[in-house]
């Protein structure tokens, strides 16, 4: 078991110093540590501006942290891709694939170790981050159970996608086409997921029932003295409540689903976790016929609060992350089978060596 794990060290050496090597590594976490300052400073004059939170400090730092950590989450599924998406196709076109192979080094201790080595990179961004994080951590006075599962599903968010590259490098022998199936792969959980479940809410339609009853006389005090006859109008309502399901695949969605949510004293969501996790678990309720009666009421029952709302509501999180982690090491296994030699076919327009 150590020679395994000494030959996917040695694989994953190997890998790593070829990438910090460049100068273009240190250009590109620089723009992106810039970029994370400018965006933490304008978020914090906004948000001061607009007094968030229970408190000033606590809404600002909260509502930073989630930014950040989404913001980081951007850009490493826009970055993995390139890192990882030609890692074992690129070694074959260089003709080092072969020389690797004929070593004692197996095809798992290749994969792996090629793997870790997309993964670290990405994780890079996230070390990257780690002082803006802190001071919204802080400000924030976000609870050390938020910001740990945060960067828990965070980090293994961005191992998803470089597993995908990676596998998907090892299954498809041209590497430009393998990275942009990677980012095609991404864009579907992501982006396609979202376009599915709108499409499939407005593809499903339910009748809803109106009923309006009002008054025709009133007292002194503006108190109905009699009613109306009842107004019953009909409408359509989407079916979004149906389909939320394809949601709990988006990266986002889990992300948001997954951190424990912080409420203001009127129960409303205090960050970006928290608003989006509200608006998935909303499209859980199914519509239902409403009524109001002038004669019965003294006016609208309010709408459910963000926490009531998603305290009646189920998460789904831990379903979307098994999802992600089946493709990660099914992509994974796929590369395995077509980088595993000897081998008895190759795909066409193969180098061997």
């Amino acid at each position: 078991m150590s020679q395994f794990f000494s030959g996917i060290g040695v694989i994953l050496s190997l890998e790593l110093r070829q990438r910090v090597r460049g100068v273009a590594w240190y250009v590109l976490i620089g723009v992106f540590v810039l970029l994370i300052a400018v965006v933490t400073l304008l978020l914090t004059f906004a948000l001061n501006a607009f007094g968030m939170g229970r408190d000033s400090s606590s809404g600002v730092g909260s509502g930073i942290y989630s930014t950040i950590i989404y913001f980081v989450l951007l850009l490493g599924t826009l970055v993995a891709p390139a890192l990882s998406g030609n890692a074992i196709n690129g070694d074959r076109d260089a003709g080092t694939l072969a020389t690797t192979q004929i070593t004692l080094i197996t095809t798992w201790q290749l994969i792996l170790g090629k793997f870790l080595a997309a993964w670290i990179t990405a994780l890079a961004f996230l070390v990257a981050a780690l002082p803006f994080v802190a001071y919204s951590a802080f400000v924030g006075g976000l609870s050390a159970v938020t910001v740990l599962v945060s960067a828990l599903v965070l980090a293994l968010e961005l191992g998803v996608v470089a597993a995908i590259g990676v596998g998907l490098s090892g299954v498809i022998t041209r590497s430009l086409f393998s990275i942009v199936v990677t980012y095609l792969v991404v864009a579907m959980l992501s982006v396609g997921t979202l376009i599915a479940f709108a499409l499939g809410g407005i593809s499903v339609q339910t009748t809803v029932t109106n009923t309006y009853v009002a008054g025709s006389d009133y007292d002194s005090n503006g108190t109905p003295t009699s009613c109306q006859a009842p107004i019953v109008t009909e409408s359509t309502q989407p079916r979004f409540d149906l389909f939320w399901g394809v949601l709990v695949a988006n990266p986002y969605v889990l992300l948001a689903d997954a951190v424990p949510t912080t409420y203001d004293t009127n129960g409303n969501a205090v960050d970006l976790f928290g608003s989006v996790k509200y608006i998935v678990r909303q499209a859980q309720i199914a519509p239902s016929d409403t009524s109001f009666n002038e004669c019965e009421g003294p006016g609208y029952t309010p709408a459910p609060s963000a926490e009531e709302v998603i305290g009646s509501t189920v998460p789904g999180w831990f379903v979307g992350l098994f999802i992600h982690l089946v493709l990660a090491g099914g992509a994974l296994y796929w590369a395995w089978t077509r980088t595993n030699t000897p081998a008895g076919q190759l795909p066409k327009g193969s180098r061997i060596a």
